[in-house]
């Protein structure tokens, strides 16, 4: 498999709960988490197109952080989106790396006190995966 055969995932947070794997978000508070489900499960609110139940983190078997990232122009950088509008299909991009000097070099915007963002073609990100980070449930 090739670095343009890997679909970005973008971020997002999975969590394992009764033995099963969901979609999950944090919050409102630090100690919550929303999962998602697209069928009813035991416990689950219906919400729009989906089903959906908040627990505690501490109640969850694993929480796991998906990120996809990469490299643009030798550099570290997060995939944040695809940009259907741009030819070719484009990635969002943000810079990574602990240079805002070699951040501008690379075309990226400021877009908040040292974070840098822009729009690239795919096939000038390389090194394309997805890393999982394990967050403590406990």
């Amino acid at each position: 498999m090739t670095d343009n055969d890997l679909e970005p995932a973008g971020l997002g947070f999975v969590a394992r709960y009764r033995a099963q794997t969901y979609p999950a978000a944090i919050g409102p508070g630090g100690d919550d988490v929303v999962l998602f489900s697209e069928t009813p499960a035991e416990g689950f609110e219906r919400g729009r197109g989906y089903w959906r139940l908040a627990v505690n983190v501490k109640d969850l078997e694993q929480l796991t952080l998906l990120r996809t990232v990469g490299a643009f122009g030798g550099e570290p950088c997060l995939v944040l989106d695809e940009d259907e509008s741009a030819e070719n299909g484009g990635l969002h991009i943000a810079y990574t790396g602990h240079s805002g000097i070699k951040a501008e070099a690379l075309g990226y915007w400021l877009v908040d006190h040292g974070a840098y963002e822009v729009v690239v073609p795919r096939d000038e990100v390389q090194a394309i995966r997805v890393e999982r980070i394990s967050i403590p449930c406990g």
